[in-house]
């Protein structure tokens, strides 16, 4: 019966069920695609994130609010400084807290400068995984400069762990201005060569005109934001629309696709690296004087001096450390505009020292809940490029 009902069996017209991933060397290490293939054509795809095991909601109800920083870093750790901003941000907002008008600005620069690390790793691998090889080694060149200034500034690269609640940790170094100037020129440039090579490129634009195409309505539908979003046409930015840190005193385009395929996907990651440069050459012009973080015993740890020296300075270190700030109780829920679109933070005090409990809205994982119908009727070779201009990051996917 077997060998008869082999003979039965058309090949041409046979659904094959395929297992992409998570092996595969462009899913990133978590991400299986199951996939029903006509041939090359994809008939369906159903997405499956994976696990990493971060635990980030659960883990932050464990320790203090601001113990809870550093794992901020770990969700999206190609940006991990706008994270730190946002859950500093939704903590101050329980605690009433305004920060001074240098910290807003500090703010902003720095996750300015964490958005373009992040655009130029999401171009520069996606170029690179379709054969443009050249595009991610000048975007990882371009990446590099900028970490060696956030490097100055926080001293960590990737897991920065820079802000607090009520300020940062520290202020911007004194020849801060002239690294950012002299990095900037090799960034353009760089960004430049990059422009020439690809973005009018036959064989690229070929392989990304016209692919995981989605309308306006479906990405709303999906939830979707960020440069997925703005790809179809929607002007929805939350540094806009619901501005925060200052952003509304700053003067800055929101670039936008029409088509909604990867293309568009690629050119709006690609102009938004100029308008967050725009963003931090006006934050530098402007930079107020002043403090960087509040002068509140309740949040802010005392000065070394004062610990070492002082009763009153050693016991606030000690109940800040041990207790953790005492956040009064209520929730709020806090957005910020992360690299990948609306990163969101819900927190809940119970007016301990410790979160209650925290959600966080991932952008990356309604991304990847779409990808299915971006994909669905184009080719298996056209899964890689689809899925590194969602920019697909794990330990923000991590449920």
């Amino acid at each position: 019966m077997a060998a008869e009902r082999k003979l039965t069996v058309d090949a041409a017209e046979e659904v094959m069920d395929i297992q992409m991933g998570p092996s595969h060397p462009a899913t990133h290490g978590t991400i299986k695609f199951n996939l029903e293939l006509d041939g090359e054509e994809v008939l369906a795809c159903d997405t499956e994130v994976g696990y990493l095991h971060r635990g980030f909601e659960k883990m932050i109800e464990q320790g203090t609010w601001t113990q809870a920083i550093p794992y901020t870093d770990r969700l999206n750790y190609v940006s991990p400084l706008i994270n730190n901003v946002g859950f500093s941000i939704a903590v101050e907002r329980l605690c009433d807290i305004e920060v001074p008008p240098r910290c807003q600005y500090i703010r902003v620069i720095m996750s300015e400068i964490s958005r373009i690390t992040d655009h130029l790793t999401c171009l520069g691998m996606a170029a690179s995984e379709i054969g443009a090889l050249t595009v991610g080694f000048l975007t990882n060149e371009a990446r590099e400069l900028l970490w060696d200034i956030i490097e100055a500034v926080t001293g960590a690269r990737v897991t920065v762990s820079y802000t607090r609640i009520g300020g940062v940790t520290n202020d911007l170094p004194p020849d801060f201005g002239d690294r950012v100037a002299v990095a900037f020129k090799h960034l353009n440039a760089l960004v430049d060569d990059c422009d020439k090579l690809i973005t009018r490129n036959r064989i690229f634009y070929d392989r990304m005109s016209g692919i995981g195409i989605m309308s306006r309505e479906d990405a709303i539908s999906h939830g979707l934001t960020g440069p997925l979003l703005r790809a179809t046409g929607v002007e929805y930015d939350v540094r806009k629309a619901h501005p925060y840190s200052g952003y509304e005193n700053f003067d800055f385009d929101i670039p936008l696709g029409e088509r909604g395929d990867n293309y568009d996907r690629f050119l709006v990651r690609f102009n938004e690296i100029e308008q967050s440069l725009r963003i931090i050459n006006q934050a530098l012009d402007n930079l107020p004087d002043g403090p960087v973080r509040i002068d509140d015993a309740r949040y802010v740890l005392p000065e070394k001096h004062e610990v070492y020296n002082s009763i009153e300075g050693l016991m606030n270190h000690f109940k800040l450390i041990m207790e953790g700030a005492k956040v009064p109780a209520g929730e709020v829920y806090q957005a910020v505009e992360g690299a990948n679109g609306e990163v969101g933070f819900f927190i809940v005090s119970d007016g301990s020292g410790r979160p209650y409990r925290c959600r966080v809205r991932p952008p990356c994982f309604l991304g990847m809940a779409a990808f299915g119908d971006m994909i669905r009727g184009h080719m298996v070779a056209d899964i890689i490029s689809t899925f590194g201009m969602i920019n697909m990051i794990g330990g923000e996917c991590d449920r």
